[in-house]
């Protein structure tokens, strides 16, 4: 197998595992190719590299790491299956899917070797494992410094977000999408936005139901949430009731399921894949790839809601 890993992650708790990790897959007769991950997309070169030569990729270290890895072996063809050992700060991925937070616990269930067919998404000709978003809070993720992520873990999320909430910037978008409710073929949403996310998870940033109840892994269905421009400070305070009570009912806030989305906004705008950086784009289609990623993970709650 080839195991890559995040020696940074979450404040490095990797560095006091390793050992037992090695000596679980060892007893388990495989022969492990050991990587620490040097600079951004290391881990997506050596997945890309290594996916038709191994029989299994582990990776250990934040959603960006499961991310690379997931895209390089996208990219590759290959349908070998992915062991995820969460380690980073918030690892909404792994809280989605409930795995173990002990991260030999989480090696010996990778070696069960129960196999989950997860949806992922295309953004483009990008790949993403849980999240595309763009707007208030999205370059949180990736502007915030290692360090404070590891120091802070959510704290350092929500420190850096209530900066901006006295510059808050919206995009004008026209969005089209499949009408899963079949009144029409397609769905046209024309609105100025402050907020957008198209996910396949139970948890964004740490937080539950985020992203609505109900929500299937593998169901080959996205869920979006589009936050319009609050005109007044009332408006901004429902769309913070409704957030908080977990409600997607309001009126300034879009809630729906869709397996397919094209974004179309009058400038380019920055999104983020996953919680990095995934470009600036005018035009972009995104799409679920259902059941396409191949992940070893046991968990009797794994299909069910939270």
């Amino acid at each position: 197998m080839l195991f890559v890993f995040n020696p940074k992650a979450g404040k490095g708790k990797i560095k006091t595992n390793l050992l037992d990790i090695v000596d679980v897959f060892n007893k388990s007769d495989y022969e492990v190719i050991i990587h620490a991950t040097q600079k951004p997309k290391d881990a997506y070169e050596k997945a890309k590299a290594y996916a038709d030569k191994v029989d299994l990729i582990v990776c250990s270290g934040g959603d960006g790491t499961l991310d690379e890895v997931v895209t390089g072996i996208m990219e590759s063809g290959s349908s070998v299956p992915v062991g995820y050992i969460p380690a980073g700060s918030t690892n909404d991925f792994a809280n989605s899917l409930f795995m173990p937070k002990d991260m030999v616990e989480a090696a010996s269930m990778i070696l069960e070797e129960e196999l989950y067919h997860c949806d992922i998404g295309r953004f483009g000709n990008q790949t993403f494992t849980y999240i595309a978003a763009f707007g208030l809070f999205t370059d949180v993720s990736y502007e915030t410094d290692q360090d404070l992520k590891n120091i802070l873990g959510h704290v350092a999320y929500l420190l850096e977000g209530m900066k901006r909430l006295f510059e808050i910037k919206s995009y004008h978008m026209k969005v089209t999408c499949e009408d899963i409710l079949g009144e029409a073929d397609t769905t046209v949403v024309e609105d100025d936005f402050i907020f957008g996310m198209v996910t396949n998870s139970r948890s964004v940033g740490g937080f539950k139901n985020l992203t609505g109840k109900n929500v299937d892994m593998n169901d080959g269905l996205f869920e979006v949430t589009l936050i319009t421009r609050p005109k007044n400070p009332l408006e901004l305070q429902e769309i913070l009731a409704a957030i908080l009570k977990e409600e997607d009912n309001s009126d300034l806030i879009y809630s729906f399921k869709t397996k397919e989305i094209e974004f179309e906004s009058e400038e380019e705008v920055p999104w983020t894949l996953d919680g990095e950086f995934g470009g600036t784009h005018r035009i972009i289609d995104i799409e679920n790839k259902h059941a396409a990623l191949n992940l070893y993970v046991k968990s009797t709650k794994k299909t069910k809601e939270s």
